[in-house]
């Protein structure tokens, strides 16, 4: 059965609890310094709404349902309070590693940015070699974002195998590629499982890839998916391995990653929502950082000083409650 959704609140309740922000990053990811986002207060708690810039009101409506779903809803009931995280390596300089690394504290498993653009498979199999070096023991997993093609996407993960993977996100942008990479490694006897994150989460059919073959298991995140109960569904649909993961949100959206994982009835990899560290400030006291390799689940309510602290430049605030007047009117159509 679909999950219940909550209900839209009207547009002035959410503007009436509605926070801009604009964070710094310790580097660069995803192209960018700054990470803005638009915080909403609710009866439930506090909800964040974050999509890209690039996102048009579509797809960023799904995010607004799971800001509406945290802020007015609340999260179902966990099956588990402590969540192991991976570190997040982005593509930086295979020097830069170590001083990344050291962010995170102790960890059992590093996800690692490859296929910038603008790089070379070279510069990632040195950065994903100097991770190995650091952590002999660690699983680590390599995310290409869809930046290959499929000819690459075999080459690159033959030559990045001899470190061991766990496996690699979203090799190439399609599912069909996906399809194909993973069937040409698995004659080559390539032992590189293949995860599907853009081709379940932008994809107007989230399970189209599960009903492919396409995958080994798929990446899922609240934000883009709509909300924890929504995705939860697609979990059990799908039948396949999931990881959770983020959307480099603040600990606000981290919390909504940490109930969806803590309601997963099996949870057999380590989750991508340890990115506050790549965070120089988060908008909370109590940032939802990994300890000893996990993060405990607790509430993240934003505080006001921060808030003030970090409020995005009036311009830019503009921008984001015109998109949110725009989004809520997508949404409640």
């Amino acid at each position: 059965m679909p999950a219940r959704e909550a209900q839209i609140p009207a547009l002035d309740e959410l503007l009436a609890g509605a926070h801009v922000v604009s964070l710094p990053m310790r580097v660069k990811f995803r192209g960018i310094m700054e990470r803005e986002s638009l915080l909403l207060q609710g009866p439930a708690g506090w909800g964040e709404f974050c999509p890209f810039p690039e996102y048009g009101d579509a797809e960023a409506s799904r995010w607004l349902a799971a800001a509406v779903e945290a802020g007015w809803q609340g999260f179902p009931e966990p099956l588990r309070s402590r969540i192991p995280v991976n570190a997040t390596v982005p593509a930086v300089p295979a020097a830069q590693v170590p001083e990344v690394l050291a962010r995170f504290g102790r960890v059992d498993a590093v996800k690692i940015k490859v296929a910038e653009r603008g790089q070379t498979l070279d510069d990632d199999a040195a950065r994903v070699a100097a991770v190995r070096s650091a952590l002999p023991e660690a699983a680590l997993r390599v995310d290409a974002n869809g930046g290959w093609d499929v000819p690459a996407a075999v080459t690159a993960l033959t030559r990045l195998s001899d470190v061991g993977l766990e496996y690699a996100e979203q090799p190439v942008p399609t599912i069909e590629g996906l399809a194909e990479v993973r069937a040409r490694l698995r004659d080559a006897g390539t032992p590189v499982p293949v995860a599907a994150d853009e081709s379940v989460r932008k994809e107007d059919d989230p399970l189209k890839v599960a009903r492919a073959g396409a995958a080994d298991l798929i990446v899922v995140k609240v934000a883009p998916l709509g909300g924890v109960r929504r995705a939860l569904d697609i979990v059990a649909q799908a039948g396949l391995p999931a990881v959770v993961s983020s959307a480099l949100d603040t600990s606000v959206g981290i919390r909504a990653g940490l109930a969806l994982a803590a309601s997963l009835p099996d949870l057999p990899y380590a989750c991508g929502l340890g990115t506050v560290s790549l965070f120089a400030s988060d908008i909370t006291r109590d940032p939802l950082t990994a300890d000893d390799g996990a993060i405990t689940l607790r509430d993240a309510a934003a505080d006001p000083g921060l808030l003030e602290q970090y409020k995005a430049a009036p311009e830019r605030r503009d921008w984001w409650l015109e998109r949110l007047r725009r989004v809520h009117a997508h949404l409640t159509r």
